[in-house]
Protein backbone atom coordinates (compact mmCIF):
# COMPACT_ATOMS: atom_id res chain seq x y z
CA UNK A 1 0.00 0.00 0.00
CA UNK A 2 2.46 2.16 0.83
CA UNK A 3 5.03 1.31 -2.09
CA UNK A 4 1.72 2.14 -4.35
CA UNK A 5 1.63 5.35 -3.01
CA UNK A 6 5.31 6.04 -3.19
CA UNK A 7 5.51 5.26 -6.59
CA UNK A 8 2.61 7.57 -7.48
CA UNK A 9 4.54 10.61 -5.73
CA UNK A 10 7.87 9.55 -7.29
CA UNK A 11 6.49 9.89 -10.64
CA UNK A 12 6.86 13.82 -12.88
CA UNK A 13 3.14 13.93 -14.02
CA UNK A 14 0.58 14.30 -11.52
CA UNK A 15 -2.15 11.17 -11.81
CA UNK A 16 -5.70 12.13 -12.19
CA UNK A 17 -7.75 10.31 -9.38
CA UNK A 18 -9.65 7.06 -11.93
CA UNK A 19 -5.44 6.26 -12.36
CA UNK A 20 -4.75 6.27 -8.07
CA UNK A 21 -8.14 4.24 -7.79
CA UNK A 22 -6.75 1.70 -9.88
CA UNK A 23 -3.37 1.22 -8.68
CA UNK A 24 -5.22 0.82 -4.93
CA UNK A 25 -7.57 -1.42 -6.11
CA UNK A 26 -4.75 -3.71 -7.30
CA UNK A 27 -2.61 -3.48 -3.96
CA UNK A 28 -5.91 -4.73 -2.57
CA UNK A 29 -6.74 -7.86 -4.31
CA UNK A 30 -2.61 -8.62 -3.84
CA UNK A 31 -3.26 -8.21 -0.42
CA UNK A 32 -5.81 -10.14 -0.11
CA UNK A 33 -5.12 -13.00 -2.11
CA UNK A 34 -1.77 -13.31 -0.38
CA UNK A 35 -3.37 -13.40 3.57
CA UNK A 36 -5.46 -16.02 1.78
CA UNK A 37 -3.01 -18.14 0.68
CA UNK A 38 -0.88 -18.10 3.68
CA UNK A 39 -3.83 -18.58 6.54
CA UNK A 40 -4.23 -21.62 8.11
CA UNK A 41 -7.02 -23.82 6.45
CA UNK A 42 -9.20 -24.78 8.97
CA UNK A 43 -11.30 -28.24 9.07
CA UNK A 44 -14.57 -28.76 10.72
CA UNK A 45 -14.45 -29.38 14.64
CA UNK A 46 -15.58 -33.01 15.07
CA UNK A 47 -17.43 -34.02 17.85
CA UNK A 48 -15.55 -35.98 20.15
CA UNK A 49 -17.28 -39.37 20.90
CA UNK A 50 -18.96 -40.21 23.90
CA UNK A 51 -18.29 -42.75 26.40
CA UNK A 52 -19.73 -46.04 26.99
CA UNK A 53 -20.95 -44.48 30.64
CA UNK A 54 -22.61 -41.52 29.41
CA UNK A 55 -24.17 -43.50 26.55
CA UNK A 56 -25.73 -46.09 29.17
CA UNK A 57 -29.34 -45.41 29.84
CA UNK A 58 -31.30 -47.27 32.54
CA UNK A 59 -35.04 -47.96 32.89
CA UNK A 60 -37.31 -45.91 35.28
CA UNK A 61 -40.34 -47.64 36.19
CA UNK A 62 -41.64 -45.52 39.36
CA UNK A 63 -41.52 -41.96 39.90
CA UNK A 64 -42.50 -39.59 42.95
CA UNK A 65 -43.73 -36.69 41.66
CA UNK A 66 -45.09 -33.38 43.38
CA UNK A 67 -47.83 -31.57 41.05
CA UNK A 68 -48.89 -27.62 41.89
CA UNK A 69 -51.78 -26.00 39.95
CA UNK A 70 -51.33 -22.64 39.26
CA UNK A 71 -52.98 -19.90 41.04
CA UNK A 72 -55.88 -17.45 40.06
CA UNK A 73 -55.28 -14.07 38.67
CA UNK A 74 -55.94 -11.22 41.09
CA UNK A 75 -59.43 -9.12 40.35
CA UNK A 76 -58.68 -5.44 39.43
CA UNK A 77 -60.28 -2.48 41.68
CA UNK A 78 -60.54 0.47 38.74
CA UNK A 79 -63.19 3.34 38.20
CA UNK A 80 -63.93 3.96 34.32
CA UNK A 81 -63.35 7.34 33.62
CA UNK A 82 -63.25 9.53 30.80
CA UNK A 83 -64.16 13.31 29.43
CA UNK A 84 -67.93 14.47 29.96
CA UNK A 85 -68.25 11.12 32.24
CA UNK A 86 -65.58 11.49 35.33
CA UNK A 87 -68.28 9.13 37.30
CA UNK A 88 -68.57 6.13 35.21
CA UNK A 89 -68.10 3.37 37.66
CA UNK A 90 -66.40 0.33 38.62
CA UNK A 91 -64.85 -1.52 35.49
CA UNK A 92 -62.64 -3.66 37.34
CA UNK A 93 -62.40 -7.24 35.89
CA UNK A 94 -62.19 -10.40 37.09
CA UNK A 95 -58.45 -12.45 36.96
CA UNK A 96 -58.03 -15.40 35.24
CA UNK A 97 -57.88 -18.99 36.71
CA UNK A 98 -54.92 -20.97 37.16
CA UNK A 99 -53.72 -23.81 34.45
CA UNK A 100 -54.61 -27.50 35.76
CA UNK A 101 -52.07 -30.39 35.48
CA UNK A 102 -53.09 -33.18 33.25
CA UNK A 103 -51.54 -36.86 33.24
CA UNK A 104 -52.21 -38.42 29.98
CA UNK A 105 -50.99 -42.15 28.89
CA UNK A 106 -49.23 -41.80 25.74
CA UNK A 107 -48.35 -45.14 23.70
CA UNK A 108 -45.10 -43.62 22.48
CA UNK A 109 -43.66 -43.09 25.63
CA UNK A 110 -41.76 -45.97 26.97
CA UNK A 111 -39.93 -45.46 30.56
CA UNK A 112 -40.80 -42.46 33.50
CA UNK A 113 -37.64 -41.56 32.85
CA UNK A 114 -38.73 -38.20 31.59
CA UNK A 115 -40.78 -37.33 34.08
CA UNK A 116 -39.50 -34.98 36.92
CA UNK A 117 -39.83 -34.66 40.24
CA UNK A 118 -41.57 -31.29 40.05
CA UNK A 119 -44.52 -29.62 38.07
CA UNK A 120 -45.67 -26.11 38.65
CA UNK A 121 -48.78 -25.11 36.95
CA UNK A 122 -48.91 -21.78 35.15
CA UNK A 123 -50.66 -19.19 36.97
CA UNK A 124 -53.75 -17.28 35.60
CA UNK A 125 -53.24 -13.57 34.45
CA UNK A 126 -54.51 -10.73 36.75
CA UNK A 127 -57.92 -8.20 35.92
CA UNK A 128 -57.50 -5.04 34.07
CA UNK A 129 -59.63 -2.45 33.72
CA UNK A 130 -62.95 -1.79 30.94
CA UNK A 131 -63.63 -5.10 31.86
CA UNK A 132 -61.07 -6.77 30.87
CA UNK A 133 -60.99 -10.35 32.32
CA UNK A 134 -57.25 -11.89 32.84
CA UNK A 135 -56.20 -14.73 30.51
CA UNK A 136 -56.50 -18.22 31.97
CA UNK A 137 -53.01 -20.39 32.76
CA UNK A 138 -52.71 -23.28 29.93
CA UNK A 139 -52.95 -26.95 31.55
CA UNK A 140 -49.65 -28.82 31.75
CA UNK A 141 -49.79 -32.45 30.38
CA UNK A 142 -47.46 -34.88 32.19
CA UNK A 143 -47.07 -37.96 29.75
CA UNK A 144 -46.71 -41.43 31.17
CA UNK A 145 -46.27 -44.68 29.20
CA UNK A 146 -49.30 -47.24 28.87
CA UNK A 147 -49.91 -49.19 31.86
CA UNK A 148 -48.92 -46.43 34.30
CA UNK A 149 -50.52 -46.70 37.94
CA UNK A 150 -51.08 -43.58 40.10
CA UNK A 151 -51.26 -44.14 43.45
CA UNK A 152 -51.47 -41.34 46.44
CA UNK A 153 -50.79 -42.61 50.06
CA UNK A 154 -50.54 -46.21 48.95
CA UNK A 155 -53.78 -46.47 47.40
CA UNK A 156 -54.93 -46.87 43.52
CA UNK A 157 -56.57 -43.81 42.44
CA UNK A 158 -56.24 -43.62 38.41
CA UNK A 159 -55.01 -46.64 36.01
CA UNK A 160 -53.38 -45.60 32.76
CA UNK A 161 -54.21 -48.64 30.61
CA UNK A 162 -55.43 -46.75 27.53
CA UNK A 163 -53.94 -44.64 25.06
CA UNK A 164 -55.03 -40.96 25.14
CA UNK A 165 -56.68 -41.55 28.52
CA UNK A 166 -56.43 -38.50 30.77
CA UNK A 167 -56.81 -37.89 34.66
CA UNK A 168 -57.17 -34.23 35.76
CA UNK A 169 -54.40 -34.96 38.88
CA UNK A 170 -54.84 -30.78 40.24
CA UNK A 171 -57.21 -28.29 39.43
CA UNK A 172 -56.24 -24.75 38.85
CA UNK A 173 -57.51 -21.96 41.30
CA UNK A 174 -60.05 -19.71 40.72
CA UNK A 175 -59.06 -16.23 39.56
CA UNK A 176 -60.31 -13.14 41.79
CA UNK A 177 -62.80 -11.02 41.31
CA UNK A 178 -62.99 -7.39 40.15
CA UNK A 179 -64.82 -4.99 41.80
CA UNK A 180 -67.21 -4.86 38.77
CA UNK A 181 -68.55 -8.22 40.14
CA UNK A 182 -69.66 -6.51 43.28
CA UNK A 183 -71.93 -3.44 42.16
CA UNK A 184 -75.09 -3.42 43.29
CA UNK A 185 -77.96 -1.72 44.28
CA UNK A 186 -77.00 -0.84 47.31
CA UNK A 187 -73.09 -0.27 46.60
CA UNK A 188 -72.91 1.78 43.45
CA UNK A 189 -68.87 2.36 44.13
CA UNK A 190 -67.27 -0.80 45.61
CA UNK A 191 -63.80 -0.90 46.23
CA UNK A 192 -63.79 -4.85 47.06
CA UNK A 193 -61.67 -6.47 44.80
CA UNK A 194 -60.74 -10.33 45.48
CA UNK A 195 -57.09 -12.47 45.17
CA UNK A 196 -56.75 -15.78 43.00
CA UNK A 197 -57.18 -18.80 44.69
CA UNK A 198 -54.50 -20.82 45.45
CA UNK A 199 -54.22 -23.83 43.03
CA UNK A 200 -54.02 -27.47 44.56
CA UNK A 201 -50.95 -29.50 45.42
CA UNK A 202 -50.69 -33.26 45.80
CA UNK A 203 -47.78 -35.78 45.43
CA UNK A 204 -48.30 -38.81 43.50
CA UNK A 205 -46.70 -42.10 42.94
CA UNK A 206 -46.24 -42.98 39.17
CA UNK A 207 -45.83 -46.92 39.05
CA UNK A 208 -45.23 -49.05 35.84
CA UNK A 209 -47.95 -51.90 35.82
CA UNK A 210 -45.98 -53.75 33.45
CA UNK A 211 -42.05 -53.12 32.71
CA UNK A 212 -41.21 -55.32 30.06
CA UNK A 213 -42.21 -58.61 28.74
CA UNK A 214 -39.37 -60.98 30.12
CA UNK A 215 -37.19 -60.83 32.78
CA UNK A 216 -33.60 -62.06 33.29
CA UNK A 217 -33.33 -63.13 36.64
CA UNK A 218 -30.00 -64.50 38.36
CA UNK A 219 -27.53 -63.72 40.82
CA UNK A 220 -24.62 -61.23 40.20
CA UNK A 221 -22.14 -61.54 37.90
CA UNK A 222 -24.26 -64.36 35.80
CA UNK A 223 -23.82 -62.67 32.52
CA UNK A 224 -27.28 -60.88 32.27
CA UNK A 225 -26.34 -56.82 31.23
CA UNK A 226 -24.08 -59.37 28.35
CA UNK A 227 -26.73 -61.32 27.13
CA UNK A 228 -29.46 -58.16 26.73
CA UNK A 229 -26.35 -56.72 25.12
CA UNK A 230 -26.03 -59.88 22.27
CA UNK A 231 -29.74 -60.05 21.65
CA UNK A 232 -31.14 -56.47 21.56
CA UNK A 233 -30.29 -52.61 21.17
CA UNK A 234 -29.72 -52.22 24.78
CA UNK A 235 -26.29 -51.33 25.77
CA UNK A 236 -25.97 -51.51 29.98
CA UNK A 237 -22.52 -50.93 31.51
CA UNK A 238 -19.95 -54.43 31.01
CA UNK A 239 -16.99 -55.03 32.28
CA UNK A 240 -14.17 -57.63 33.11
CA UNK A 241 -14.19 -57.39 36.91
CA UNK A 242 -17.18 -58.34 38.57
CA UNK A 243 -19.77 -55.94 39.58
CA UNK A 244 -23.69 -55.63 40.09
CA UNK A 245 -25.97 -53.67 37.81
CA UNK A 246 -27.96 -51.29 40.39
CA UNK A 247 -30.92 -50.07 37.96
CA UNK A 248 -32.69 -51.73 35.42
CA UNK A 249 -32.45 -51.34 31.98
CA UNK A 250 -35.08 -52.55 28.70
CA UNK A 251 -33.85 -53.85 25.58
CA UNK A 252 -36.15 -54.69 22.75
CA UNK A 253 -35.45 -57.55 20.65
CA UNK A 254 -37.04 -56.67 16.53
CA UNK A 255 -38.78 -59.63 14.41
CA UNK A 256 -39.15 -59.48 10.57
CA UNK A 257 -42.88 -59.13 11.19
CA UNK A 258 -42.21 -56.11 13.14
CA UNK A 259 -42.65 -57.12 16.90
CA UNK A 260 -41.18 -56.20 19.53
CA UNK A 261 -40.55 -58.33 22.57
CA UNK A 262 -38.72 -56.10 25.51
CA UNK A 263 -36.86 -57.69 28.34
CA UNK A 264 -35.75 -56.25 31.02
CA UNK A 265 -32.22 -56.49 32.88
CA UNK A 266 -33.04 -56.99 36.62
CA UNK A 267 -30.35 -56.30 38.87
CA UNK A 268 -29.09 -59.30 40.45
CA UNK A 269 -30.80 -60.82 43.55
CA UNK A 270 -29.20 -61.78 46.63
CA UNK A 271 -29.78 -64.38 49.27
CA UNK A 272 -32.28 -63.11 51.69
CA UNK A 273 -33.77 -60.63 49.53
CA UNK A 274 -37.11 -61.41 50.30
CA UNK A 275 -36.07 -59.65 53.75
CA UNK A 276 -35.51 -56.62 51.79
CA UNK A 277 -31.25 -57.47 52.28
CA UNK A 278 -29.56 -54.72 50.59
CA UNK A 279 -31.98 -53.57 47.78
CA UNK A 280 -34.37 -56.61 47.74
CA UNK A 281 -37.71 -55.52 47.73
CA UNK A 282 -36.75 -53.12 44.88
CA UNK A 283 -35.15 -55.66 42.82
CA UNK A 284 -38.62 -58.05 43.18
CA UNK A 285 -40.42 -55.51 42.52
CA UNK A 286 -39.04 -55.06 39.00
CA UNK A 287 -39.68 -58.73 38.20
CA UNK A 288 -43.05 -58.87 39.79
CA UNK A 289 -44.04 -56.59 36.48
CA UNK A 290 -42.50 -58.95 33.60
CA UNK A 291 -44.80 -61.49 32.06
CA UNK A 292 -42.23 -64.22 31.65
CA UNK A 293 -38.77 -64.83 33.53
CA UNK A 294 -35.81 -65.92 31.65
CA UNK A 295 -33.51 -67.61 35.21
CA UNK A 296 -29.87 -66.63 33.69
CA UNK A 297 -27.24 -69.56 35.68
CA UNK A 298 -23.77 -68.87 35.64
CA UNK A 299 -22.57 -72.56 34.59
CA UNK A 300 -18.78 -71.29 36.10
CA UNK A 301 -20.29 -71.87 39.39
CA UNK A 302 -19.85 -75.46 41.32
CA UNK A 303 -23.42 -76.07 41.77
CA UNK A 304 -25.86 -73.93 39.39
CA UNK A 305 -28.91 -75.61 39.84
CA UNK A 306 -28.69 -75.07 43.09
CA UNK A 307 -29.03 -71.02 42.24
CA UNK A 308 -31.98 -71.71 40.66
CA UNK A 309 -33.73 -73.31 43.42
CA UNK A 310 -32.63 -70.88 45.37
CA UNK A 311 -34.23 -67.94 43.21
CA UNK A 312 -37.38 -69.26 42.84
CA UNK A 313 -37.55 -69.59 47.06
CA UNK A 314 -36.65 -65.87 46.87
CA UNK A 315 -39.59 -65.42 44.23
CA UNK A 316 -41.89 -67.05 45.96
CA UNK A 317 -41.41 -65.91 49.58
CA UNK A 318 -41.77 -62.22 47.77
CA UNK A 319 -45.15 -63.42 46.34
CA UNK A 320 -46.34 -66.53 46.45
CA UNK A 321 -46.66 -68.22 43.00
CA UNK A 322 -44.23 -65.73 41.57
CA UNK A 323 -41.77 -68.60 40.77
CA UNK A 324 -44.73 -70.01 38.80
CA UNK A 325 -45.12 -67.95 35.07
CA UNK A 326 -43.78 -68.93 32.11
CA UNK A 327 -40.44 -69.31 32.29
CA UNK A 328 -37.09 -70.43 30.58
CA UNK A 329 -33.95 -71.57 32.09
CA UNK A 330 -30.76 -70.19 30.39
CA UNK A 331 -27.32 -71.65 30.85
CA UNK A 332 -24.79 -69.02 30.65
CA UNK A 333 -21.01 -68.93 29.96
CA UNK A 334 -20.72 -71.98 27.77
CA UNK A 335 -17.46 -71.21 25.79
CA UNK A 336 -15.79 -72.29 29.58
CA UNK A 337 -14.37 -75.47 29.30
CA UNK A 338 -16.12 -77.04 32.35
CA UNK A 339 -19.59 -76.28 31.07
CA UNK A 340 -20.40 -79.13 29.38
CA UNK A 341 -20.39 -81.32 32.01
CA UNK A 342 -21.88 -79.01 34.49
CA UNK A 343 -25.29 -78.79 31.44
CA UNK A 344 -26.22 -82.27 31.24
CA UNK A 345 -26.30 -82.28 35.33
CA UNK A 346 -28.74 -79.33 34.93
CA UNK A 347 -31.06 -80.78 32.88
CA UNK A 348 -31.02 -83.58 35.40
CA UNK A 349 -31.73 -81.40 38.39
CA UNK A 350 -34.14 -78.84 36.26
CA UNK A 351 -37.37 -79.93 34.58
CA UNK A 352 -37.88 -76.73 32.60
CA UNK A 353 -36.44 -76.32 29.47
CA UNK A 354 -32.58 -75.11 29.47
CA UNK A 355 -31.17 -73.28 26.33
CA UNK A 356 -27.25 -73.18 26.28
CA UNK A 357 -25.59 -69.96 25.28
CA UNK A 358 -22.58 -67.69 25.94
CA UNK A 359 -23.16 -63.86 25.84
CA UNK A 360 -19.38 -63.23 25.27
CA UNK A 361 -19.11 -65.54 21.84
CA UNK A 362 -22.97 -65.20 20.55
CA UNK A 363 -23.45 -69.17 20.88
CA UNK A 364 -26.87 -70.76 20.27
CA UNK A 365 -28.45 -66.90 20.52
CA UNK A 366 -30.69 -67.60 17.88
CA UNK A 367 -32.69 -70.63 20.02
CA UNK A 368 -33.22 -68.29 22.88
CA UNK A 369 -34.40 -65.51 20.62
CA UNK A 370 -36.88 -67.77 19.11
CA UNK A 371 -38.04 -69.19 21.98
CA UNK A 372 -39.04 -65.94 23.63
CA UNK A 373 -41.09 -65.55 20.47
CA UNK A 374 -42.86 -68.65 21.63
CA UNK A 375 -43.13 -67.23 25.20
CA UNK A 376 -44.23 -64.08 24.05
CA UNK A 377 -46.40 -65.50 21.45
CA UNK A 378 -48.17 -67.45 24.02
CA UNK A 379 -48.57 -64.42 26.54
CA UNK A 380 -50.40 -62.65 23.86
CA UNK A 381 -53.12 -65.45 23.25
CA UNK A 382 -53.44 -65.59 26.94
CA UNK A 383 -54.22 -62.02 27.20
CA UNK A 384 -51.66 -61.51 29.93
CA UNK A 385 -51.10 -63.04 33.64
CA UNK A 386 -54.85 -62.43 35.34
CA UNK A 387 -56.89 -59.95 35.11
CA UNK A 388 -54.68 -57.19 33.74
CA UNK A 389 -54.36 -56.36 30.14
CA UNK A 390 -51.03 -57.46 27.95
CA UNK A 391 -49.63 -54.39 26.81
CA UNK A 392 -47.79 -54.03 23.42
CA UNK A 393 -44.92 -52.36 23.38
Amino acid sequence: MLAALTKLKSCRWLPSDKTVRCVLIQEFQNVYTSSTLNAKVRGKRQKKAMSEKKLTRHFVDHRRVKLVAGSGGKGACTFHSEPRKEWGGPDGGNGGDGGSIIIKADKSVKSLAQVLPVYKGQDGESGGSKNCYGQNGRPTYLRVPLGTVVKEHGKTVMDMSEHGQEYLAVFGGIGGKGNRFFLSNENRAPLTATPGMVGEERVLQLELRTMAHAGLVGFPNAGKSSLLRAISNARPAVAAYPFTTLNPHVGIVKYRDHEQVAVADIPGIIQGAHLNRGLGISFLRHIERCRFLLFVLDLSAPEPWTHFQQLCYELDQYEPDLSKRRQAVIANKMDLPEAREKLETLKSHVNQRVIPVSALTGQNVEELIIHLRELYDGCLQRGGSGEEKFVKW
